[in-house]
């Protein structure tokens, strides 16, 4: 396997058990807090578990300081909360309602929210994050 493949492989992995992390602890945020403020606090968590493991699984050639790392992630990973946010309200508020699905609309929009940033969020860390 060449090094950009393992590091696409280490990116969905460690995006993945981040992505869980993220999903599972909007339940117990829920519990608390409001629907949006629950997948910001849940957002948290994800990044929290994704730094640490993108860093040791799939960004691990990155030649820049932890401390660059770590702000350059913070940006990165706001303009994928916002997109996460966004997309999880706007679901859960106007689209599934006007569509009539059943069912829990806050898992299902929150599942795809947190999906949505997959794509943005490489290349931001590629390029930037651990360069």
């Amino acid at each position: 396997m060449t090094a950009r493949a393992a590091s696409v492989v280490g990116y969905l992995a460690a995006g993945g058990v981040a992505a869980a992390a993220n999903f599972g602890s909007r339940f117990v945020f829920n519990r608390w807090m409001p629907y949006e403020a629950a997948v910001v606090a849940a957002y948290g968590v994800g990044m929290v578990t994704a730094f640490v493991l993108m860093r040791r699984f799939a960004f691990r050639s990155a030649t820049t300081s932890t401390r660059s790392q770590v702000l350059a992630f913070g940006l990165v990973n706001l303009a994928a909360v916002l997109q996460t946010v966004a997309v999880s309200s706007l679901l859960d508020r106007l689209v599934l309602p006007a569509l009539a699905v059943p069912g829990n609309r806050e898992a299902i929009s929150h599942a795809v929210g947190v999906i949505v940033p997959v794509f943005t969020s490489w290349f931001g860390h590629r390029h930037f994050s651990f360069r």
